[in-house]
């Protein structure tokens, strides 16, 4: 199972469409706090839609609590920061992808620490950065491209 990580969302909307990603996936929400808004804003749950209740989510009162709690997890950090590109990495099952907050992304001491699982979104120069939704939705989808999307269906049909 993929896992998706918000580090201190502020943006209730922002985590609606990620928990809808999430849902429409399969993947896990993982919610680090402090977070800019309550869990049952309206916002937050407008932007999710009717997918609640298929969404496997779990929360933690800081970065701290997460590692504790999600020790030997496979992590990349996502950020603008980074050397490497999102498709050269190749993503193991069960993979963590982290993301942080929207004004500041994720703590620099993690991503210096980390800087060889830290990977970007190519943009041009001068852009500050994506929406974190279209971010998120971006990685998701290209770590279950390489997995074959397992468990998803690949294949509509008309009416």
């Amino acid at each position: 199972m993929l896992n998706i990580v918000l580090v201190e969302p502020e943006i209730p909307q922002n985590t609606g469409n990620i928990a809808r990603t999430c849902s429409a996936t399969g993947s896990r929400l993982h919610l680090v706090e402090p977070m800019g808004f309550k869990i049952d804003d309206a916002k937050l749950k407008r932007a999710g839609l009717d997918y609640w209740h298929m969404l496997d989510i779990s929360y933690y009162s800081s970065l701290d609590d997460f590692f504790e709690k999600n020790n030997g997890g496979k992590i990349f950090f996502f950020s603008t920061k980074a050397k490497y590109v999102y498709t050269e990495i190749d993503y193991p099952d069960g993979a963590y992808l982290m993301f942080g907050k929207e004004t500041a992304g994720l703590p620099e001491k993690l991503l210096y620490d980390n800087c060889e699982t830290t990977v970007r979104l190519p943009m041009i120069d001068g852009a500050r950065s994506l929406n974190l939704s279209n971010s998120v939705a971006v990685a998701v989808y290209e770590v279950l491209r390489q997995h074959g999307f397992p468990g998803l269906l690949k294949q509509g049909k008309l009416r």
